[in-house]
């Protein structure tokens, strides 16, 4: 007697604003085990069609997310990241697995996004290639948790040459960020303007940006992960 194996269909969504990079990962997903699994993908250009897809009420609930980090913002909506897709994912479908895919290869970038995302995969891009992908999607599809190996490596490596700032750096660079002049920054923080001053000297000497611009200082916080 020959008992017929029931296929497990599973929605897909992946959001990357480039075109090729879809392709690719669909054409992996579409091979992993086709005996077992049927994919539905929904894929997805930028922040804000991936924004209209999760928030549909009639969308799919989706399985599993592959979301690039970086990509065209939907600010409208305050979503500027695949970071921040995937806490509309978590808000909207907390079930879905969730893959973030990154150019990043800072440390303390990485740990922010692994602390705050928590994803089930973390994959730095430079990693990817066809088994790659493949088999982390085998590792989230069976509730494993997938790091490349340029992650692990990050995490495994000493923390000496992590940046780690305080509170009131924090709202320092967020204020600048947002384009508040310096001199009225103690408005916002209970500490002198001298200190804020002598803050904003140290965090740019802390970025190796000495003589940079306030651009440069967000830039760089941003790329550390000091600010988001």
């Amino acid at each position: 007697m020959i008992i017929e194996q029931s296929i497990r269909k599973n929605n897909i969504l992946i959001v990357d604003d480039h075109p090729f990079i879809i392709e690719g990962y669909k054409n992996a997903i579409t091979r992993y085990n086709p005996d077992e699994f049927e994919f539905f993908i929904t894929q997805a250009k930028d922040c804000e069609s991936a924004y209209g897809i999760i928030t549909n009420p009639d969308a799919l609930l989706f399985d599993i997310a592959f979301l690039d980090i970086s990509m065209p913002p939907y600010e409208e909506k305050d979503i500027y990241s695949g970071e921040d897709l995937a806490r509309l994912i978590s808000e909207y479908m907390p079930k879905c697995k969730i893959i973030l895919l990154t150019m990043y290869t800072e440390l303390l970038k990485i740990k922010t996004i692994i602390k705050t995302i928590n994803p089930n995969g973390l994959v730095i891009k430079n990693d990817l290639t066809f088994d790659e992908l493949l088999f982390a999607f085998d590792k989230v599809i069976k509730n494993e948790k997938y790091y490349s190996q340029s992650v692990l490596k990050m995490l495994a490596q000493s923390e000496e040459d992590s940046v780690e700032i305080d509170q009131f750096d924090k709202e320092i660079l967020f204020h600048i960020s947002k384009g508040t002049k310096l001199s009225d920054i103690p408005q916002y923080i209970p500490i002198s303007l001298g200190s804020i001053e002598r803050r904003k000297i140290n965090l740019k000497e802390l970025l190796k940006i000495e003589d940079g611009s306030d651009i440069d200082l967000v830039r760089e916080a941003k790329n550390k992960g000091l600010l988001f």
